[in-house]
């Protein structure tokens, strides 16, 4: 009986083992040379474990725009992993250390900045933008160092935001430096005002997203000196844009002092020009995995004068028995059917099957991809009763927030 029970326990412990052996080489080492095409089984869970941390920025977003706190974080830093529901079960352990908030001084769709409608806002210049994570003593015995994730939120509507959205070009030297051989490194515009805009009428955007999350990765650097240590970036849409530009601007600038940075992001929009590109690919330790369902449109946009940067893995959940068939720009475009196309995907073999427990109920969670079959109801991940809370003299009242960073 106690053989029984132990097996599922080595049979993890196993697998954890080898992951904690190669983390360099499934960090990009060799830029994933032999590890995409099939896809590698601990590669696959690697990508799936950070996929989960970037839909982790969309559980947790307080859309809605009647409360005071929309905009914000519902989850305070303290157990925000199990209140996002990827605590159970999983062998790699962190703790959030840090929120990141963004502003824009330029107009932006109200997909990347939403505003609430009250007059007791808790913002109206900010919103929450992601986390700065750190492992456990725990997870970075399975990890095989000790890993600072940053991870940056997407856009939380549908895709209307591509039509209003003008995709020119300004320069990035002032925070990346002159470029190669002179070649001004250009990106797009509104990534780089969210990530670099700052409002002194904002107790959260004193300080632009950049300036909170490089001071950061400074202070975490030093304090793990000692250590082996990664950082490694992730985000989808939106945030997987503003995650690589974060992950240039880190090494260009030399603050993670040769430990290897890499950015796992999913759903990319381009960021740069061709100068853009040619400083990425001149820098050292520094690698970019761009995961992209092959009928989404966005990672095409914008569609001239941009540059891909980095390695792609490209997956097709339209070949999963489990969605519906062929699906729509919302369900390709969704994080959570992306990860369902990165659990089954078979490159170039063709078809799909599931090589990963990855549960398939998590690829409605906020849409309508599943087959009706499966009795998995549609957008099923909400606040009970929306954040209504009956009070003690039968009166309801709107308490979808928990404090952290805010005083009031």
């Amino acid at each position: 009986m106690g053989i029984l029970v132990t097996k599922p326990w080595f049979r993890l412990k196993k697998k954890m083992d080898s992951i904690a052996k190669k983390w360099r080489h499934l960090n990009g080492l060799n830029n994933w040379e032999g590890l995409l095409d099939p896809l590698d089984i601990d590669l696959r869970r690697y990508i799936i474990h950070y996929g989960e941390m970037a839909q982790a920025t969309y559980d947790t977003f307080n859309s809605e725009k009647a409360s005071r706190f929309a905009g914000s974080s519902r989850y305070a830093k303290k157990d925000f992993f199990s209140k996002v529901g990827i605590d159970k079960g999983k062998p790699f352990k962190y703790f959030v250390i840090k929120y990141l908030y963004a502003t824009s001084q330029i107009p932006v769709p109200e997909a990347f900045i939403i505003k609430s409608l009250s007059r007791e806002a808790w913002s109206k210049e900010s919103n929450w933008m992601g986390y700065v994570a750190v492992a456990t003593d725990e997870g970075k015995a399975v990890l095989g160092r000790r890993d600072i994730v940053i991870a940056w939120r997407g856009t939380v509507q549908t895709l209307e935001w591509v039509n209003d959205l003008e995709f020119n070009l300004v320069s990035a030297s002032k925070i990346l430096g002159p470029g190669v051989a002179g070649g001004e490194p250009m990106v797009h515009q509104g990534w780089y005002s969210i990530y670099t805009s700052d409002d002194p009428l904002s107790p959260f955007n004193k300080t632009s997203a950049r300036d909170q999350v490089l001071a950061e990765v400074r202070r975490l650097v030093e304090e793990f000196k000692n250590e082996e240590i990664s950082i490694t970036l992730t985000g989808h849409s939106l945030g997987a844009a503003v995650a690589t530009l974060n992950a240039v601007d880190i090494v260009a600038n030399g603050l993670n002092k040769c430990c290897p940075v890499t950015a796992i992001i999913f759903a990319s929009p381009r960021v740069g020009d061709s100068n853009f590109q040619k400083l990425f690919s001149g820098l050292k330790n520094l690698r970019v995995l761009r995961v992209r369902n092959a009928s989404d449109i966005i990672p095409n946009y914008p569609l001239l004068g941009y540059s891909d940067v980095g390695e792609e893995l490209e997956v097709d959940n339209r070949k999963s028995k489990y969605l519906k068939s062929p699906g729509n720009p919302s369900t390709w475009h969704n994080m959570e059917a992306y990860l369902h196309g990165v659990a089954g995907t078979q490159g170039s073999r063709g078809g799909f099957k599931l090589e990963v427990n990855r549960e398939i109920a998590l690829v409605n969670k906020s849409t309508d991809a599943l087959k009706d079959e499966y009795l998995v109801p549609v957008s099923w991940r909400c606040e009970k009763n929306k954040g209504m809370v009956q009070q003690v003299d039968g009166s309801w009242k709107l308490m979808d927030h928990e404090d952290d960073d805010f005083v009031f």
